[in-house]
């Protein structure tokens, strides 16, 4: 009996040993599987896009704060994607298709749904100009169809770069009434301008200052606008342009007063500012959401 109940003992010592080792092994064996999927996944995305993470758009429609989205709508019956943060966050969640309220567009997402798919990776085009894309090298000479194989030059931390707006403006003129805009700009060095006239222009990189702020100038016109329910015609020269150097500008914001001599007819008439490099570029930003440095007004000439 002594023995019986020692045998049983070692038998059940040996069968617990068993399955601590099968545990152990299926832990380990775990762990590797892990591992190995985690490597391929960082193989498969060595080189390219980061792996895909999702995020759903608020209830609205609108991104969560710091999140990207792709959000669709059905406008004049083409699919019009907005992307929130500019893809900076994450790619698109999967929604159901639901009803379209466009005949003989079935199963499109309603407006404010996210995309049904992830963005394709990025299809990136030539950063140069080359004697194969047909074009002339630009000269500096305001001409089109032309390639500019100017570098785009330096560009300054998010917080110097610059921004502008209409301080003041009037809402309502006469014909050929003189007028003043005044126009304020921040981290914009207004002392360097090549005027295009001469071969100045698209030809200089944006250049820093010793401060890291752009050196250039801004501009200031006002043109027609005979239907204010799409947009203008960009051919005709506007009634009314110019560009602006002082030597002024800073950190600082400060004001300068652009004359108007007055506008030529009656209507609408859009003036608008904006901040240019040496060479005419409105200046890079470091980031993709940041306004450009522009604003722009409605006149009405009576």
């Amino acid at each position: 009996m002594y023995r019986s109940a020692q045998r049983r003992r070692s038998t059940s010592g040996r069968n617990k040993r068993i399955i601590a080792v099968l545990a152990t092994l299926v832990v380990f064996g775990g762990v590797i599987t892990v591992t190995q999927i985690s490597n391929a996944g960082d193989r498969r995305n060595r080189g390219g896009r980061p792996p895909a993470t999702q995020c759903r758009p608020a209830p609205d429609g609108t991104a969560p704060s710091g999140q990207q989205n792709v959000t669709e709508t059905r406008q004049n019956g083409r699919t019009v994607r907005n992307y929130w943060g500019d893809g900076q966050a994450c790619t698109t969640t999967p929604a159901s298709p639901s009803p379209s309220t466009n005949e003989g567009e079935p199963n499109q997402p309603a407006p404010g749904t996210s995309s049904t798919t992830a963005p394709p990776p990025l299809d990136f085009g030539p950063d140069e100009c080359s004697e194969g894309n047909g074009l002339d090298i630009h000269d500096g000479f305001q001409n089109g169809n032309r390639c500019v194989d100017t570098q785009m030059g330096e560009v300054a931390n998010a917080d110097q770069n610059p921004t502008l707006l209409i301080t003041s403006a009037p809402r309502s003129v006469g014909v050929n009434q003189p007028f003043t805009i005044r126009v304020s700009t921040r981290n914009l060095i207004r002392d360097r301008f090549l005027p295009a006239g001469q071969g100045g222009y698209y030809v200089d990189m944006s250049i820093l200052n010793d401060q890291n702020l752009v050196r250039g100038h801004f501009h200031s016109a006002c043109r027609e606008l005979n239907n204010t329910n799409a947009a203008p015609n960009p051919e005709p020269a506007p009634a009314f342009f110019v560009a602006t150097e002082d030597n002024g500008g800073g950190a600082a914001p400060d004001v300068i007063e652009i004359r108007v001599p007055g506008l030529p007819n009656r209507g609408t008439f859009q003036c608008a500012s904006w901040a240019g490099d040496a060479s005419h570029r409105i200046p890079m930003m470091q980031r993709a959401n940041q306004i450009p440095a522009f604003d722009a007004v409605r006149v009405t000439v009576r």
